[in-house]
C-alpha cells in the first residue's frame, strides 16, 4: 500500500536502474507503483495475475483461463493475444480452511465491450489500478504520496503517454461511483486523455457498479471518439489474463481479441 516510500531509495541514485536487467514482473493492484517504478527505467512488465490470489487458488486446481495465461508466461516469457474469458467468478466470502478445495460460483461471460469510439486500435498499454492512480494524484488517503511521486516523476508525463493505451481496474474496495468519479475527473485533469489512443477496462469485483461506472467514464473523458473497451477479464476480478505493458498491442472488438507485436 505504501510501496510508493521507496522511491528514494530506488531513485536518487539510480540504484532501481542499476539493478534492473531483463526480469520478469508480474502483479496487479497495490503493484501498479512498481509497474510505474519499472516502467520509469525502461523494464516492460506484465499486469494481471499474483501468486495468493492466482497460483494459490482455493478450488484443487488454478482456474483454467489464468492457468492458460500464466503457463504461456512461464514458458516463452510473453503474452501474444488475450481473449475474452467465456465465464467470470464471484468473489470468495470464506477463505478458511473449510473453503480449501470448493468451487467459485460462476456465471457466463460478455466478452470485450465497445462503449464509445472505434473498435479497432493500437498502442502501447500503461495503467493499472485506478485506485493506486488516484493516490498518486491526490494526497487524501496517503498523506505524502504526492509530494514523493511528483518529486521522482512516477506518474509519466503526457509525452511519455502520448499514443498508448490506457489500462484502468478497479480495487476490491469497490469504490463508490462517487469515487470513481473522483478518481476519473483526477485523470482528466493530468491531461491524459488528451493524447491517449484508447482505454481498457478491467470488469469491476462481482460486476459491482457495472452500469454507473460505465455512464461515469463516458460522461468525464468527453471525447466522443477515443474508444473505451469494457469488460477485460484483468484485475480484482477472476478469472484473470495477463497483459504485456510496452509492447505494441492492436485491440479488435469485433474480432473479441487483443493481440501484441514483440
Amino acid at each position: 500500500d505504501d510501496t510508493y516510500r521507496l522511491l528514494p531509495y530506488l531513485f536518487e541514485h539510480d540504484e532501481l536502474k542499476n539493478a534492473v536487467k531483463e526480469k520478469i514482473f508480474l502483479g496487479f493492484s497495490d503493484t501498479t507503483f512498481n509497474h510505474l517504478m519499472l516502467h520509469k527505467v525502461g523494464l516492460n512488465t506484465f499486469y494481471g495475475q499474483a501468486f495468493l490470489p492466482d497460483v494459490c487458488e482455493l478450488d484443487e486446481e488454478m482456474l483454467p483461463y489464468t492457468e492458460k495465461y500464466f503457463l504461456e508466461l512461464l514458458e516463452t516469457g510473453t503474452i501474444h493475444e488475450i481473449t475474452p474469458s467465456d465465464v467470470w467468478y464471484e468473489e470468495r466470502s470464506d477463505y478458511g480452511a473449510e473453503a480449501v478445495g470448493t468451487k467459485r460460483i460462476m456465471h457466463a461471460n460478455q466478452g470485450f465491450e465497445l462503449l464509445q469510439g472505434s473498435g479497432v486500435f493500437q498502442g502501447k498499454i500503461l495503467g493499472g489500478c485506478i485506485d493506486s492512480l488516484y493516490d498518486i494524484l491526490d494526497a487524501t488517503r496517503l498523506c505524502d504520496s504526492v509530494e514523493l511521486c511528483r518529486k521522482y516523476g512516477l506518474f509519466p508525463n503526457l509525452e511519455d503517454w502520448k499514443g498508448k493505451i490506457l489500462l484502468l481496474e478497479s480495487s476490491e474496495e469497490q469504490p463508490t461511483p462517487e469515487k470513481y468519479r473522483h478518481m476519473i475527473e483526477a485523470l482528466k485533469n493530468t491531461g491524459i486523455f488528451d493524447v491517449i489512443h484508447g482505454i481498457l477496462v478491467g470488469k469491476p469485483m462481482d460486476e459491482m457498479y457495472t452500469k454507473e461506472y460505465q455512464e461515469i467514464l463516458v460522461d468525464i473523458v468527453n471525447y466522443p471518439n477515443l474508444p473505451i473497451v469494457w469488460n477485460l477479464n484483468v484485475g480484482h476480478a477472476t478469472p484473470r489474463a495477463i497483459v504485456p505493458f510496452g509492447v505494441m498491442a492492436r485491440v479488435d472488438v469485433e474480432k473479441q481479441k487483443i493481440s501484441f507485436k514483440y
